[in-house]
């Protein structure tokens, strides 16, 4: 018995399973505050291309959708690339070490509660009145959290440590 050759149908479905799994997978990738660093090293948050493809990506945050990420920091990540100057900023050393230890942090203590351990949102550096975006640092910027999506770690799905003493 011969299979049948694939109808218009079947081929559109397997098209769209492969650019989910795409999607997803890249997706999950931006959790990896090295992989950001890369990005921007290398120029690739700079273009106005990839710049709207990350803002396509944020569909990812419904509910129907979301629920496939393993990784829920991916989409915090996802919410900060929005802005420029977290963009500029993952390039250096320094701010991947800061966002990396703040997502060790959480990783760490998202189990005690937040009566415990109270997580503070990752700072996006905002220009002084008169100084221009690209020459923000660290240190000499005024700091804002833009939307509530910083104001508030995402815990749901966060990685669990199975414990044999637990």
């Amino acid at each position: 018995m011969s299979a049948s050759p694939p109808n218009a149908q079947d081929t559109a479905r397997a098209l769209n399973r492969e650019r989910f799994e795409l999607e997803l997978e890249f997706v999950q990738a931006l959790a990896n505050p090295y992989y950001l660093q890369s990005l921007a090293q290398h120029g690739i948050l700079d273009k106005p291309e990839f710049i709207n493809y990350l803002s396509y990506l944020q569909y990812w945050k419904q509910k129907d959708y979301a629920r496939f990420i393993q990784y829920p920091h991916a989409l915090h990540h996802l919410d900060l690339l929005q802005h420029e100057n977290f963009r500029k900023d993952i390039a250096k050393d320094e701010w991947r070490e800061y966002v990396n230890q703040k997502q060790f942090d959480h990783w760490r203590t998202w189990r005690e509660g937040s009566a415990v351990v109270k997580a503070e949102p990752i700072p996006v550096p905002v220009p002084a009145p008169g100084q221009r975006a690209d020459s923000v640092s660290r240190s000499s910027a005024r700091h804002r959290t833009p939307g509530t999506a910083l104001s508030t770690p995402l815990t749901n799905g966060a990685p669990q440590r199975r414990d044999s003493n637990a």
